[in-house]
């Protein structure tokens, strides 16, 4: 096991076999650039670039990390990433004394997190959301149609998606102000106007494109996985009420919208290597474009936490895992391009929410509550239907090694009320 002179705790998220990257700059001052994430701390890139250390890499004398945003790294491709992760965990290696033994370049390029403001990773041009948890669609569809119709005839024959609104998506940390808009309770016969009412999370991992691909050129179930650069987690807020009134016939618009947040730290796809495992089975078989017979999906434990007002600590509400879903990344990045769509660097793609078979994996409220007939307690004595103004969500997850965490921090943010 590949151990750091940095002291990284076993319960951490962020050893040496993750090293995730992040945007960030110094509270006492500087312009943003790139770091990674090690144990309590952020090892700045750019200086380690400064002072010749990656000189033997592709990315010697192009100042990549000088960047205030992933964007040009990514575009570098795998080979390019797999030769600075090697560099960087040979660094921070406990037998290699570069910069272990050298005070000054230590002081120079490592900040405690609690030092730097984190900033959004990339420049996101494009979001596509998908919907890709068969427990998911299936629980969501029994509510509106019933259990015999819950999936559509499409669902088990393509990864059902739809393009989402980047220039709303936010950090981790961000203030979320409740959405207005249109809705129709079923009691009145004209919609009305105002805050919405049935404020939801939608737990989701989402996933940064690297290089992308020319318009009209699909990118292939083979090699859809190297234009993978890292993974998030992603809260993608949703207003159930507005979504009610809008979503026929073209799906959601104001209510997603408003907002969607990522975790900072982009774990790359590699970190994730040892954790990799079979998704569930596929039945129909889906179409030669979509078949993969390579395991396709990662362990990945998720959780969900809620703290609102009067509560004196944050409550699990979910635990569930990437593993359930229905669709990989691979087949959703092939499905997406196999109509000619060209992705870009920076591009993120979401899975939709994850869902489990369990009642405590539902992966949003309204499965949680079933739609508001079985509302959440809380150990308070409150209970939530929906989420209120003051509520704080927070996502986390996690693979579990031996001895070793490969994490992803957390995701969070708090509902402000809505604009008067």
């Amino acid at each position: 096991m590949l151990h750091s002179f940095i002291e990284v705790k076993p319960e951490s998220h962020f050893p040496i076999q993750n090293l995730p990257y992040g945007v960030f700059r110094p509270l006492r001052g500087g312009s943003p650039r790139i770091g990674v994430a090690i144990g309590e701390y952020v090892l700045d890139l750019s200086i380690l670039d400064d002072a010749g250390h990656f000189h033997l890499t592709s990315v010697a004398g192009k100042r990549i990390f000088h960047q205030p945003s992933l964007n040009s790294f990514m575009a570098l491709g795998r080979p390019v990433w797999q030769e600075v992760r090697k560099q960087l965990q040979h660094l921070l290696w406990i037998e290699e004394p570069t910069l272990r033994d050298h005070p000054e370049l230590r002081a120079a390029a490592f900040f405690k997190q609690k030092e730097v403001e984190i900033l959004l990773p990339a420049r996101i041009g494009d979001y596509t959301d998908f919907y890709a948890s068969k427990d998911h669609a299936s629980n969501v569809g029994a509510m509106f149609r019933g259990k015999d119709n819950a999936l559509m005839p499409n669902w088990t024959h393509l990864p059902v998606g739809y393009h989402g609104r980047a220039s709303s998506i936010v950090v981790s940390g961000t203030d979320v102000r409740r959405p207005t808009g249109q809705t129709k309770p079923p009691t009145i016969s004209e919609p009305i106007f105002g805050p919405c009412q049935q404020l939801d999370y939608e737990l989701e991992i989402g996933w940064l494109i690297g290089p992308g691909n020319n318009q009209g050129e699909p990118i292939s179930i083979e090699h859809a996985e190297d234009h993978i650069f890292g993974l998030v987690l992603v809260n993608d807020w949703s207003a159930r009420d507005i979504q009610a009134w809008e979503y026929q016939p073209l799906g959601p618009f104001l209510s997603k919208s408003f907002a969607t947040s990522i975790s900072p730290w982009v774990v790359p796809l590699d970190a994730l290597e040892p954790f990799r495992v079979k998704g569930p089975n596929q039945n129909p078989e889906p179409l030669p474009y979509l078949q993969q017979s390579a395991s396709a999906s990662f362990d990945i434990n998720l959780e969900v936490c809620l703290e609102g007002d009067g509560m004196n600590a944050r409550e699990r509400i979910c635990t569930s895992n990437f593993r359930y879903l229905y669709w990989s990344m691979a087949q959703q990045i092939a499905h997406h391009t196999v109509g000619g769509c060209n992705l870009r660097p920076g591009d993120l793609l979401a899975s939709g929410t994850i869902s489990g078979p369990e009642k405590e994996s539902r992966g949003c409220l309204m499965e949680l509550t079933w739609r508001g007939a079985e509302p959440l307690r809380l150990p308070n004595g409150q209970q939530r239907v929906w989420l209120e103004d003051g509520d704080q969500l927070t996502i986390t997850g996690w693979c579990q090694g031996d001895g070793y965490r490969v994490g992803f921090g957390e995701v969070s943010g708090r509902v402000l009320p809505a604009m008067k």
